[in-house]
């Protein structure tokens, strides 16, 4: 709906930061881009959160996901292909309810899967959340069950932080840490 309102939301999106990879933009969400986050986690590929989710249930993920980006400074990135401005999915660094710690995720459209886009997202995300933000700590919470994910964790560097899984007691959920990482002679290794 145009207006002052709609004004308004435009420029604070315009504030949040755009990531560039060499295939992807990922970009601050706009209402349209509710559509495709409801139609993932409404799929039965939605291993994560019981899915699959009511409209309702994917609507509060949606808001909780952007609201994050006022609260904490950082929330849901939309994952386009740059060459087509098609939406692909979805990538975050968020803290949930119950979240104990920052949280890297990604989920994208049937698809857009196994072409390297989450890849992709989730490298550039990760470096944003450590090289930019400073954040202290940086994990994904994945289900057992969701061996892509799992992966795709490790790929990218992550490895199961069992002391974090039963911390957040949830089970059949693995948390996999990202941030920090301790080198051999015992002090931070800055960009993992």
């Amino acid at each position: 709906m145009p207006g002052l309102a709609a004004d308004a939301a435009a420029a604070l999106r315009a504030q949040l930061p755009v990531l560039t990879t060499e295939r992807l933009t990922l970009r601050a969400p706009t209402l349209a881009d509710f559509e495709p986050y409801r139609d993932i986690l409404m799929s039965e590929r939605a291993i994560h959160m019981d899915g699959p989710l009511s409209r309702e249930a994917a609507w509060l993920d949606f808001s909780q996901c952007v609201a994050n980006w006022l609260l904490r400074g950082h929330g849901l990135w939309v994952i386009e292909e740059t060459a087509t401005a098609r939406v692909l999915g979805f990538t975050l660094i968020c803290m949930e309810t119950g979240d104990r710690e920052p949280e890297l995720g990604w989920f994208l459209l049937e698809e857009a899967e196994g072409q390297g886009f989450a890849m992709e997202a989730a490298q550039a995300a990760k470096a944003h959340g450590i090289r930019t933000l400073s954040l202290p700590s940086l994990v994904s919470y994945i289900d057992r069950v969701n061996t892509r994910s799992i992966a795709l964790a490790t790929r990218i560097g992550g490895w199961p932080d069992e002391d974090a899984a039963d911390e957040l007691g949830q089970d059949g959920v693995i948390v996999y840490r990202h941030w920090p990482v301790t080198d051999t002679d015992g002090g931070m290794e800055a960009y993992a």
